[in-house]
């Protein structure tokens, strides 16, 4: 018998998440342009950030047309690290923005760019790498750059610089109520030889 799903979270219902899902609003609008791979994946903090966040939304797919992030009256920049990106303090300008996030592993992002010119063209600009030495909180998937973070981590730095004063912290306690749940699950033994003693340099994921 399959267990029962809570339809906003997607959570098992006994481990749904939603009390913990804040409402924040915001001036930047976010649109996560998921890959279908991670649509399916348990661990998704990409959802858990839309559903946080008002002004917020997902789209599922490998390609998209510039239909998919055209706003009127705001300037849409490409939260991807890189050459070509600046310090997202440097892209704010005058004006709210649209941040774009591209939610799947390393590989699946730079595809989704490859086969989507127009954009890949967009200004990108990268979330700020603070508190200095912070590592990820994502502690049960494995990312093959240093310094990676997960989805949500990255969409809530980025707010922190683009809506300061304000905070968007509350954005990550299902988060860690999820880490901590899976790290329950897979018990801590399993957890330890596989992520904490896990040897550098194994491919791995962004969010």
């Amino acid at each position: 018998m399959s267990r029962s799903v809570c339809p906003r979270c997607a959570r098992p219902r006994p481990l749904c998440l939603c009390p913990l899902i804040p409402s924040l609003s915001s001036r930047t609008r976010v649109l996560v342009l998921q890959h279908p791979s991670e649509s399916r994946h348990a661990l998704n903090t990409a959802r858990l950030a839309v559903l946080g966040l008002e002004r917020a939304r997902l789209l599922v797919g490998a390609q998209f047309g510039p239909q998919a992030w055209e706003a009127p009256g705001l300037r849409s920049v490409l939260l991807f690290p890189g050459e070509s990106s600046q310090p997202l303090a440097a892209a704010s300008g005058d004006g709210p923005l649209q941040l774009i996030v591209l939610d799947g592993t390393w590989k699946q992002a730079r595809k989704m760019l490859r086969d989507n010119p127009e954009l890949a063209a967009l200004p990108r600009a990268h979330p700020p790498m603070e508190p200095a030495g912070a590592a990820s909180r994502y502690r049960v998937r494995h990312a093959d750059l240093p310094g990676a973070l997960s989805s949500i981590e990255a969409i809530v730095r980025a707010l922190n610089v683009l809506e300061a004063p304000a905070a968007y912290d509350a954005l990550l306690r299902p988060f860690e109520a999820l880490v901590d749940a899976q790290i329950r699950a897979m018990g801590q033994d399993t957890y330890e030889r596989h992520h904490l003693r896990r040897s550098p340099g194994r491919k791995g994921r962004q969010a």
